[in-house]
């Protein structure tokens, strides 16, 4: 590295440098044809070298005067560039703004890039980057455990309890007494309470309970004169026992009767059941019964415990399933590269995304075109003339180094030219 520093020149230095070996081949030029300024090629050559040595110096003060004053020497319309910064910078800032960089050029650049055709590859590479997996699986782990239950539940549960009151009941009304008439539920129902029923009236001491409650109705009973000897005499003839016995017999006997699918008075039970089940859904005074009690029961609900667990296990299972290597090669990377694949072939989407995209950069520079002369001005504003005359100087001193390369050589030939028209006149 030291070897290359050493033979390597600068091309700024070396055009300064060519500046100046320029203007002194002209002037040592100019004094050695002094001598010879009797023979036309010494007046020749002495024509071009002085006019080349006036040219050179005079390229070398327009130069020297754009950055500083000429050997320190206050002429006056000199050091233009320290003298004019502040109108220099103005202009410079104008420029930028409203002919090289205006908001309009932005605008109509940005409008010509299809945005969306140099995305794709870019994203279809990126997919199947292993570290762009991870980021994008670290990003979506990140995501799920930064969302707090203690908010998210309160949401859940009062969103389940407004979609729970907004259950219409007679629907399902309607729907469980189509269910329980299209399954015969009510048929099954019935032919329940018939068994438990009969199992019951069977039993010993059911007997003396019915003949006890039948016993206690006759004395209870008043009639007016013959009915009521009539009683009388019947009650003397009977007693407990019997009247049980009779009324055991006669409720197995109605019990017997009602199990049997094809009997008439079990048909016309079923019929006045069903009947009764088909008019629920036409009852409003049951159905607003059933919603006041949906309603406070849904009040009373608290599940906020259970939502919460719900949820951290929810959590719980969706990381680890999306930490598991099948997620990424199963699931993400073909649904990207599927929706990439649609995306191509919908040039309606990518003209919207484009559009899209176009009018938030537009949006941007329309706000902040401002702030562009705003950076510019601050960063001119924080040099000093020295270090802003320098900066300038090694950017086109090249160039202008060259000028003074040039109006020697210039010079030289026009000098030449007016010695040889002094020689013919």
């Amino acid at each position: 590295m030291e070897s290359n520093n050493v033979f390597t020149t600068n091309p700024k230095k070396k055009s300064k440098h060519l500046a100046v070996i320029s203007l002194a081949i002209m002037g040592v030029g100019f004094v050695a044809t002094m001598p010879f300024g009797d023979s036309i090629w010494g007046r020749l050559l002495q024509g071009g070298f002085e006019a080349g040595l006036v040219g050179g110096l005079a390229d070398w003060f327009a130069v020297t005067a754009l950055f500083r004053h000429p050997l320190g020497i206050p002429i006056p319309h000199t050091a233009l560039l320290p003298k004019n910064r502040q109108r220099i910078t103005r202009g410079l800032v104008s420029t930028l703004e409203n002919d090289w960089l205006s908001k309009e050029s932005i605008q109509e650049k940005v409008k010509r890039i299809a945005f969306t055709q140099r995305l794709l590859p870019i994203v279809r590479k990126g997919v199947h980057s292993e570290t762009i997996q991870q980021k994008g699986t670290a990003l979506l782990v990140d995501a799920i455990n930064r969302v707090d239950t203690e908010k998210v539940v309160p949401i859940i549960e009062k969103e389940l309890k407004s979609s729970l009151s907004a259950i219409e009941l007679k629907p399902i009304v309607h729907s469980i007494v189509g269910e329980v008439v299209k399954n015969q539920y009510d048929e099954k129902a019935l032919d329940v309470l018939l068994n438990k029923g009969e199992s019951w009236i069977k039993k010993e001491e059911t007997q003396y309970q019915l003949g006890s409650i039948a016993k206690n109705a006759l004395d209870n009973i008043e009639l007016d004169g013959i009915l009521q000897f009539a009683l009388k005499s019947f009650q003397s003839m009977i007693n407990e026992e019997k009247l049980g016995s009779i009324l055991q017999n006669l409720l197995l006997s109605i019990t017997g009767r009602l199990r049997n699918e094809e009997d008439e008075y079990r048909l016309a039970l079923v019929n006045g059941i069903r009947k009764e089940l088909q008019g629920l859904e036409q009852n409003e005074e049951l159905l607003e019964k059933l919603e006041a009690w949906k309603q406070k029961t849904i009040n009373e609900l608290n599940v906020t415990n259970k939502l919460t667990e719900i949820v951290d296990k929810m959590k719980a299972k969706v990381i680890a399933f999306i930490e598991s290597p099948e997620f990424m090669k199963s699931y993400a990377v073909p649904y990207v590269e599927s929706w990439l694949n649609a995306l191509e072939e919908d040039v309606q989407r990518q003209e919207a995304i484009d559009t899209a995209i176009q009018k938030q950069i537009m949006s941007f520079v329309d706000e902040n075109h401002s702030k562009i002369g705003q950076l510019v001005q601050e960063n001119l504003d924080k040099l000093d003339d020295e270090t802003l005359v320098d900066m300038m100087e090694n950017n086109v001193g090249k160039d202008l180094q060259w000028i003074r390369v040039n109006g020697a050589l210039c010079g030289f030939l026009i000098g030449i030219v007016l010695t040889v028209i002094k020689l013919a006149v």
